[in-house]
């Protein structure tokens, strides 16, 4: 063949052609489900960080500038006297723009999750006098100050707190789910990549003789890492659009077993155009991974073994 040699160096090799040389390349077998299951687990892990974020973010919006008093007497009479003259003193201060007294019956919805039900004018258990304040601008430490200071004289069964310290707690508990979130996906990724690095060193091995005569052919390592990586891509889209499939169906389960709660904070957690944007990109990148992955394993491994 040695008198063939010079014309077929001139040969092209790539397209069609070129994936016709080495017919076992693409990942066949379990692997494009392999990647199908982690694109779905993928989204489902992306969507809850995306979720978990908006609520947060709602949370925050709907508690800025909020602020409780309670008026904690234990005597009924001194309890609505004093929350009386909160509410007066509250609503005459600069930088106020809403005061409302929680009323009693709702109060008495409030606690009957955990005091069972108490009953208007009960005081075996008796409940602080709750007002509601928001004020015009951010809640910081000497605005509350303020407010104590202005109340203490006429109110000094009051305890005035931000809204938001009460949901510090959870506030914390929800970065660090998202930090979990973010850390499922990173290892999603990497063990995509480790399970493509693994099927493309069983298609190089498999066909290591096709390999050297394509070398003999004038095929160069790049040409011989396109075609790999090609096949690899078409597997990966492959199994990257089913797992999204598989991944916006759990999502859509979860976001209506999740509606039926009738929680209003919970529903701050509704994913919105651009979340599901970003989740749509999530197979596109995991091809990207999966074809980068691929070049790089057959590139190395050509080295060693030409």
């Amino acid at each position: 063949m040695s008198g063939l040699d010079p014309i077929l160096r001139w040969l092209p090799l790539g397209g069609w052609r070129a994936s016709q040389l080495l017919p076992q390349a693409r990942l066949a077998g379990p692997m494009p489900w392999v990647i199908a299951i982690m694109i779905a687990l993928t989204v489902i892990a992306a969507a809850g960080g995306l979720a978990l974020s908006n609520l947060a973010h709602a949370a925050r919006a709907e508690l800025d500038g909020g602020v409780t008093v309670q008026i904690v007497e234990a005597g009924a009479t001194a309890r609505e006297q004093q929350a009386k003259a909160a509410v007066s003193i509250l609503s005459n201060m600069e930088g106020i723009a809403r005061v409302r007294q929680v009323s009693e019956e709702e109060l008495n919805r409030l606690v009957e999750p955990w005091l069972g039900e108490t009953g208007t004018g009960n005081e075996a258990v008796p409940t602080p006098a709750l007002i509601d304040v928001q004020l015009r601008g951010a809640v910081t430490d000497l605005r509350l100050k303020e407010i104590r200071t202005a109340l203490k004289s006429q109110a000094p069964a009051a305890q005035v707190d931000a809204q938001a310290s009460w949901l510090t707690p959870v506030f914390d508990a929800i970065h660090s789910l998202q930090y979990l979130a973010l850390g499922l996906v990173l290892l999603l990724a990497a063990t995509s990549a480790a399970a493509v690095w693994l099927a493309a060193r069983s298609a190089l091995g498999g066909n290591r003789e096709t390999i050297e005569i394509v070398h003999l052919l004038g095929g160069t390592d790049a040409q011989i890492a396109r075609i790999f990586q090609r096949s690899v891509g078409v597997d990966a889209l492959m199994g990257g659009i089913a797992g999204l499939s598989l991944g916006i169906i759990a999502v859509m389960l979860l976001g209506r077993q999740f509606a039926a709660l009738g929680s209003g904070m919970v529903s701050g957690g509704g994913l919105g155009l651009k979340d599901w944007l970003a989740i749509g990109a999530i197979p596109f990148v995991g091809v990207i991974i999966a074809m980068l992955t691929a070049r790089l394993t057959v590139l190395a491994a050509l080295r060693k073994i030409l």
